[in-house]
């Protein structure tokens, strides 16, 4: 069974590699867009889109594969904040999350073909996140970090974000990027992992 992961973070790779799922790294180049209104839907629909990306070009390819596709989006008060356009656009963002609480969605979407069986399998994990008052100063020498640049809320709670990390509910890794649990325990179920 090849295992593909169609994502170029770093973040989802180390992930990955922690859970003991050895995959291939091939990252998706489409855009992320989706016209699905619910925020769950919204997370799978995007990772749906990334995996069939990746499986159109491993279909091509004789054998058994799987390709994992995820996105990890943050909703506040229902409404979905993606990646700033721009590092104002992070402050406004931050702004909007201290000082209550919102949530973090990982959709993931398994495409996999098995003897003749082509199948997809698809989830939406969902962490609740509060982040402590902050204050202009902080917001501001966070942001400078350019961490906020690139990740979706502006943030990365793995990194220097952290200490503004009041409360967590649910899968810290899901927050990361990847809900490996939920991950491995589904791909384990379907017959999916190399032992299989």
């Amino acid at each position: 069974m090849r295992i593909i992961l169609a994502s170029g973070s770093p973040r989802r790779r180390e992930l990955i590699q922690q859970a003991g799922i050895p995959a291939k790294i091939c990252p998706a180049r489409g855009k992320e867009v989706s016209t699905c209104k619910d925020p769950r839907d919204y997370a799978a629909d995007l990772a749906r889109h990334k995996a069939e990306e990746v499986a159109e070009r491993e279909r091509e390819i004789p054998g058994n594969y799987c390709v994992i596709g995820a996105d990890t989006i943050v909703v506040s008060n229902r409404t979905i904040l993606g990646k700033p356009r721009d590092r104002e656009d992070a402050r406004t963002i931050l702004r909007s999350l201290q000082g209550h609480g919102h949530e973090v969605m990982t959709g993931v979407c398994l495409l996999y073909r098995k003897g003749e069986e082509e199948r997809a399998l698809s989830f939406t994990e969902v962490s609740q996140v509060t982040v402590c008052p902050m204050t202009e100063e902080e917001i501001g020498r966070y942001v400078s970090t350019g961490e906020a640049d690139d990740k979706a809320g502006a943030y990365g709670i793995q990194g220097a974000f952290g200490i503004y990390i009041a409360k967590i509910e649910g899968d810290y890794y899901n927050i990361v990027g990847l809900p490996i649990a939920r991950l491995y325990h589904t791909m384990r179920d379907a017959g999916l992992l190399p032992e299989s």
